[in-house]
């Protein structure tokens, strides 16, 4: 007897419908075919425990089962559950009819428990796009996958319970979820908070024109000053997750494997701060069966690289393409994939090798050499791609002492969420433009007009701080986004005087 159910196949961050064809013939011998990995191969084994420790028979006759379509690679353990119901169908121990209605995935442990699954979200959104009446799955996985709308999501703990649902005919109620008010619950709460931080005036006033801005953003200063303290305080600040970006975001983790199944989508901002010690590949993803990296782990967040003259210098260059087109692209010989990384770049570093800066009368001619070989392991490349150089101090006794306490993220929030409705409306007919940092050269033309007195400010500035020409665009964006905070239409000189000095890296001759 022939059955078909139908699965599933993550491809990057969107899945693929698979449909499994089992069929039950004379003989002994079990043949899997379809292209199916190692741990596919291995499911006879699991099915076969599975069905005989939950009262089911496995039957001793020559079973064939093809994956399609065949020439797409099928990875992960996830296919246990689709196979053992085929069989189950196949062999006449459950009626087919109504499989073929639903999409089916979830791993079998040796007592027909269903362990955990990877992709359940993109998974649910390509069954309901095939019209699939829904989604059989983990218990687990369930409300992740249940945030899709027009899909019945039935999670299940063991085979057990999704037998018994095709035999009586009666599934129980799909899982619902109220994802519109979890969402506006769980996004706004924030652990972190810029009322923590004491002193710092002029960094968080940076770190507010970053986030109004999206631009990226460099801290250099010693041990001790707060870089990591502020980094981490960021995404408290930025505007809160709308449902999309959540979805996109829950995806991307989802394929990984890193969802909480209390939770279900992600509300919060990611931020990702990965050791200096990381690979090329753990940054932008990749692999003999290519994974999103932490740049896309990072999507519609921050991430944070501490310590940046440390990273591989391989490592900072790939992620110059990234940061310009906010995708990755992963090619191999059969297939091209493409994960989203529009992400914040956040990065501190020491300003010279002992992580101090060199005072005026210490600029022997070896401490100068090797804060400028400290420097050069940022490519200029790169460096044009951070719109923001900040300098710390630390935080004097008095401030750190004393009682009073810093204006909070949620108040700062308010600033700069109004500075991104104003871009939001002003790049509403500009695709894939949202925030002043992805203004092409184009755009900086038309929304970057300076009056005379503007243009002399900056044209002196260039010439006598030695400012560098890449430095001249990235100045007007900075200059844009101040404006927008302070809800003006043009842009003033006060807001080319403030963007000039958050260019510390391009002056003539700085070394730290």
């Amino acid at each position: 007897m022939l059955v078909k159910v139908y699965g599933s196949a993550v491809l990057g961050v969107e899945a693929i419908t698979i449909t499994i064809e089992v069929n039950i013939d004379k003989g002994i011998a079990y043949h899997l075919v379809g292209l199916p990995d190692s741990a596919i191969k291995e499911s006879s084994f699991r099915i076969s425990a599975a069905l005989k420790n939950s009262g089911f028979k496995f039957p001793g006759k020559k079973i064939t089962v093809n994956m399609a379509p065949a020439d797409l690679r099928k990875e992960g353990s996830a296919y246990d559950l689709p196979l053992a119901l085929g069989i189950l169908a196949a062999s006449g121990q459950l009626d087919s009819k109504l499989l073929e209605r639903f999409v089916i995935m979830g791993e079998l442990s040796l007592d027909g428990g269903l362990n955990p699954i990877k992709g359940a979200l993109p998974i649910a959104i390509q069954a309901q796009k095939d019209g699939f009446k829904g989604f059989i799955l983990p218990e687990h996985n369930g409300r992740e996958a249940a945030v899709v709308e027009g899909l019945e999501v039935y999670p299940a703990k063991n085979i057990s319970e999704v037998v018994s649902f095709f035999k009586e005919q009666e599934f129980p109620d799909p899982m619902k979820i109220d994802f519109e008010n979890e969402h506006h619950q769980k996004n706004t709460d924030q652990e972190l908070d810029f009322l923590d931080v004491k002193g710092q005036e002029t960094i968080k006033r940076c770190m507010e024109i970053a986030a109004a801005g999206g631009h990226n953003i460099i801290l250099i200063g010693p041990p001790g000053s707060g870089k990591t303290m502020l980094a981490k305080r960021l995404p408290g600040i930025l505007p809160l997750m709308s449902l999309r970006e959540s979805l996109e975001t829950t995806k991307i983790h989802s394929v990984m494997g890193k969802l909480n199944g209390n939770s279900g989508l992600i509300y919060q901002r990611p931020f990702r701060s990965p050791h200096h010690t990381i690979s090329d590949v753990a940054l932008v993803g990749g692999g003999t069966y290519p994974q999103p990296g932490e740049i896309s782990l990072s999507h519609n967040g921050v991430l944070f690289l501490d310590e940046l003259p440390e990273f591989k210098r391989s490592v900072l260059e790939v992620m110059r393409q990234p940061l310009e087109d906010r995708e990755v692209t992963i090619s191999r010989a059969k297939f091209t994939i493409t994960y989203p990384s529009s992400f914040m770049l956040v990065a501190s570093m020491n300003p010279s090798p002992g992580g101090f800066f060199v005072e005026q009368g210490q600029e022997s001619q070896g401490v100068v050499h090797d804060a400028r070989r400290y420097l050069s392991k940022l490519s200029g490349p790169l460096l044009d791609r951070i719109d923001l150089h900040i300098e710390l101090q630390p935080v004097p006794f008095e401030e750190l002492s004393g009682k009073q306490s810093g204006e909070s993220s949620e108040s700062i929030r308010k600033r700069v969420k109004a500075a991104r409705d104003i871009q939001t409306s002003r790049y509403a007919s500009s695709k894939n433009i949202h925030y002043n940092a992805q203004m092409s050269l184009k755009q900086i033309r038309n929304y970057c007009k300076l009056n005379g007195t503007s243009q002399d400010l900056l044209k002196t500035a260039m010439h006598q701080l030695g400012l560098s020409a890449r430095a001249y665009d990235r100045i007007l964006k900075v200059s844009r986004t101040i404006s927008d905070l302070e809800g003006e239409k043009e842009i003033q000189p006060r807001h080319i005087a403030e963007a000039i000095q958050y260019r510390s890296l391009d002056r003539e001759g700085w070394m730290g």
